[in-house]
């Protein structure tokens, strides 16, 4: 089975984007920022999701939602990117040990993909440039999702 996680932070708001660029932008753009698990998974479901809330979430400023799909519906574009399989993840490796040593575990974790997505607002707004100066192609994978 596979469940898709992403966690948010509770008490953020929307951004200048001049944050993420390398040269600034000619529109007011803002934008948010998420981390999104996709767990492939053997075992007991409930175990899985009360792992992702005590290892993946911290209850007090951040909040998890399930499914995958996008969290704002009103981002004019969303760029979700992570590392590449044979690029060196440092999370996902810690997640992937400390679940391990648990022998006890009710579920195992067949296949653990990190992504960050970034929510951009703004009427006019464009992936290129994000995509150009947010993502390197030596070492990550992207997708641009296009707003519902």
């Amino acid at each position: 089975m596979t469940k898709t996680f992403e966690i948010l932070g509770k008490f953020d708001t929307e951004s200048d984007c001049h944050k993420l660029l390398y040269a600034p932008h000619p529109l007011p753009l803002k934008y948010r920022e998420g981390r999104v698990y996709k767990i492939e998974f053997t075992g007991d479901e409930a175990a899985l999701d009360a792992f992702v809330h005590r290892v993946l979430v911290d209850s007090i400023s951040q909040e998890a939602r399930t499914g995958g799909q996008p969290a704002f519906d009103k981002a004019s574009f969303v760029l979700e990117y992570g590392m590449k399989g044979a690029a060196l993840d440092l999370e996902k490796e810690m997640i992937l040990n400390y679940h391990r040593a648990n022998p006890d575990a009710a579920f195992q974790i067949t296949k653990l993909t990190l992504r960050t997505r970034i929510y951009v607002f703004g009427q006019g707004a464009e992936p290129a440039q994000f995509v150009r100066d947010i993502v390197n192609p030596a070492i990550h994978t992207h997708e641009v999702l296009q707003a519902a």
